[in-house]
């Protein structure tokens, strides 16, 4: 990880920076759902297209399974996603009215577990007291510090729609990109199924290009580690597809 120079870092900690930024309402994360729905959206089309090919299947039933399955499936995500997100903004919303209720009926106890948290953290004396009556003289901030101090629970964006828009998008754009070959007819079934490959295979590789620009990881490294974990779901989705086809004498 490139770590920023000295220079760079006295600009950003200066205190009208530093101002600026605990001023700023937490922002709802959308690149790590659009990287859950790009790898998933392009699992779940080149897993359908590779059980079609390893099947026997024409490229007409591969393209059609692949599509249904690219709507339904993205559609799922999204929803899933959502309800995952909704949750936690529930969860913490009502963790946040039950410290409020214990704050207004037993508030000397509450007070006692700010001041222990604080003496674990080596505040000690008459700095501990005054930390303890500074936080619990604002009902909201002590609120929030038993959030995070007490249940581990951040002050984060939660956006459950953003959420779920953003990965039914990358789903359905990046798990499209392995079924464009099945829509050029003067390739025989197997350079379709070859191009798709290819195409699967460079989509895993700049997801996992993308997550080492954004996260500052190797780049090499996250994109070979991106492009054989899709690729294992793919292969296991061939060999699947070609079991079942010797097994049961299924062809399209």
């Amino acid at each position: 990880m490139k770590k920023p120079a000295r220079e760079s870092l006295e600009r950003e900690h200066r205190p009208e920076e530093i101002r600026r930024r605990l001023d700023e309402m937490p922002k709802a994360q959308t690149i790590p759902d659009a990287i859950l729905g790009g790898i998933d959206g392009c699992v779940t089309t080149f897993a359908v297209v590779s059980g079609a090919f390893g099947a026997g299947f024409s490229a007409t039933v591969a393209l059609v399974l692949g599509f249904a399955n690219l709507l339904a499936d993205g559609f799922s995500m999204a929803i899933s996603n959502y309800e995952s997100i909704q949750a936690q903004r529930e969860y913490i919303d009502d963790i946040r009215e039950s410290e409020r209720y214990h704050i207004d009926m037993i508030p000397e106890g509450e007070r006692d577990e700010i001041r222990q948290i604080f003496q674990r953290k080596g505040f000690e004396g008459e700095t501990l007291e005054r930390v303890v009556e500074t936080i619990s003289q604002n009902r909201e901030v002590w609120v929030d510090t038993m959030l995070s101090e007490e249940h581990g629970l951040q002050k984060m964006g939660l956006s459950p729609i953003r959420s779920a828009l953003t990965t039914f998008a990358a789903f359905l754009i990046v798990g499209a990109m392995p079924l464009m070959p099945y829509a050029v007819t003067f390739l025989d079934t197997t350079r379709q199924f070859l191009a798709s490959l290819l195409v699967a295979g460079l989509m895993f590789f700049l997801i996992g290009m993308m997550k080492s620009v954004i996260y500052n990881r190797p780049v090499l490294q996250s994109g070979l580690r991106t492009l054989l974990m899709g690729g294992a779901a793919a292969g296991l989705a061939f060999l699947t597809g070609h079991l079942a086809s010797t097994w049961f004498g299924v062809s399209v």
